[in-house]
């Protein structure tokens, strides 16, 4: 009777899962689909806390303990962290799942090699596959949080030839565990040990070549492997709730990962050894020299007054700036006046799918007025003015006309076919991709420099003037 009730507590857990998971697709539903998800996962640990297992009647404290200090670690994470930062975040948690993954199968595995457990191949098998993609997972996802929050410098960990190191390390890995599966069902412990080392360290060479700009795709790569190592979890315990939700992490991964290498228009072989995000010059307009116009609050302030349509590019430097409310702000201003204001979003803008999005939710903005990529680029010939806000590489020319550029091939919003661009940046500076934009020097394209949040505070200032 109590398994059968644990088993119908999954199988609702399960399906809270999947139907949260779908709402999560789209803004206007991603917090209930949270929520919902949320509830699944509350469900799943009490069910499994009526799980009666042989000897583990003294373990409530253990388990209630690190659920606790688990929890409060979680929540003030939650509160503290800022939006730009969510990669990070993901990043650390993530490797801490396959951490977890590493734990477990580590476990089993050392008490098999004591000979306190017997194992068949299968089961084996199985183990080693979670310590493998648990540890790569683990070590690769923390190196991934070093890039992204500026502790980790590419050049310091990279070494000549480094993919040809990466597929000589896989290869040892392979050939040593089918030869420890092989000998026999009892691996010594040594044996064990090594393959754990040798995966760590592959965890971290396996990220080290890669650029910075590729990050967010091999974030959602290694989540994809937590979910894997998860799964292989759930079949070692024999336990549905984790082997049905290590699948979908798994597989949404795998999804999430594939649409990024397609919104960047490259493969995900081509991602892991192509450099993307070191520096590169890139071409420069022949006959012309570099010189970027400048604009004035007030100047731009009576363009976009009289202006009939305004499309507003968000990046990572709005993210930034936490200018997303200010934006709102202007949004409200030009709507008042009648001018039809939508946003441009590019899908791999910001540090991870779906960035821009979420930031947006947070101050209001409508989801109807959102546009992707593809309607963006058709409502451009007929926009009087775009205002991009921190974007760079996701607005780059140099994706259709500069073969040398490693974005060339991108599908980018073509922000230049509009009739007035205007960009605001702190600086010059080049983007997450280390290149330099040519929009900057368009002869369409007027820049304001400054942070956004101010910038904008002082834009509004100037329309509120216009209106009275």
């Amino acid at each position: 009777m109590l398994i059968t009730a644990v088993n119908l507590s999954y199988l609702l857990g399960a399906t809270a899962f999947v139907i949260g998971l779908r709402q999560m697709s789209t803004p206007d539903t991603a917090r209930k689909g949270n929520l919902l998800a949320t509830i699944g996962m509350a469900i799943a640990i009490l069910a499994t806390l009526f799980l009666p297992i042989s000897g583990a009647d003294n373990n409530y404290i253990w388990i209630f303990g690190a659920m606790t200090i688990g929890g409060i670690i979680g929540y003030i994470s939650a509160i503290r962290i800022e939006m730009t930062a969510m990669p990070q975040m993901v990043s650390v948690f993530n490797g801490l799942g396959g951490a977890c993954a590493v734990v477990l199968a580590f476990t089993e595995l050392v008490q098999i090699a004591d000979g306190r457990i017997e194992a068949t191949l299968a089961q084996l098998l199985i183990l080693f596959l979670t310590l493998l993609i648990g540890a790569v997972a683990f070590t690769g996802s923390m190196l991934a949080y070093g890039k992204l929050q500026g502790l980790v410098d590419d050049r310091n960990v990279t070494l000549p030839k480094h993919n040809i190191l990466n597929i000589a390390i896989l290869v040892i890995l392979l050939v040593l565990c089918v030869y420890v599966i092989s000998n026999g069902s009892q691996p010594s412990l040594f044996w064990i040990s090594s393959i754990l080392v040798i995966a760590l360290l592959y965890g971290f060479s396996f990220v080290a070549p890669i650029g910075g700009a590729d990050m967010p795709v091999v974030i959602s790569l290694l989540n994809a492997f937590t979910g894997l190592s998860a799964a292989a979890a759930g079949l070692i315990y024999d336990n549905n709730i984790m082997l049905v939700g290590g699948i979908l992490v798994g597989s949404a991964g795998i999804i999430l990962t594939i649409v990024m290498c397609k919104a960047m228009n490259r493969s995900l072989f081509n991602v892991l050894i192509g450099g993307f995000g070191e520096n590169h010059e890139g071409k420069k307009q022949e006959g012309e020299a570099q010189l970027a116009k400048e604009i004035t609050c007030s100047d731009l302030s009576v363009q976009l007054f009289y202006s009939n349509s305004v499309l507003v590019v968000p990046g990572y430097g709005l993210a930034v700036a936490q200018a997303q409310k200010v934006v709102k702000r202007m949004d409200n201003l030009l709507s008042a006046n009648g001018v039809d204001v939508k946003y441009a979003i590019h899908p791999v803008a910001g540090r991870m799918p779906g960035h821009m999005n979420v930031l947006l939710a947070e101050a209001d903005v409508p989801y109807p007025k959102l546009l992707d990529m593809e309607d963006a680029n058709e409502a451009m010939a007929n926009t009087d003015m775009v205002i991009v806000i921190g974007a760079n590489d996701v607005v780059n020319p140099a994706a259709y006309d500069d073969p040398a550029s490693p974005v060339y091939g991108m599908p980018v919003i073509n922000v230049w076919e509009a009739k007035n661009v205007v960009v605001m940046k702190r600086s010059m500076s080049p983007g997450y991709a280390g290149i330099q934009n040519q929009l900057f020097f368009h002869h369409k394209t007027k820049m304001l420099f400054g942070d956004a949040k101010n910038t904008l505070d002082q834009l509004n200032d100037e329309l509120k003037t216009l209106e009275s």
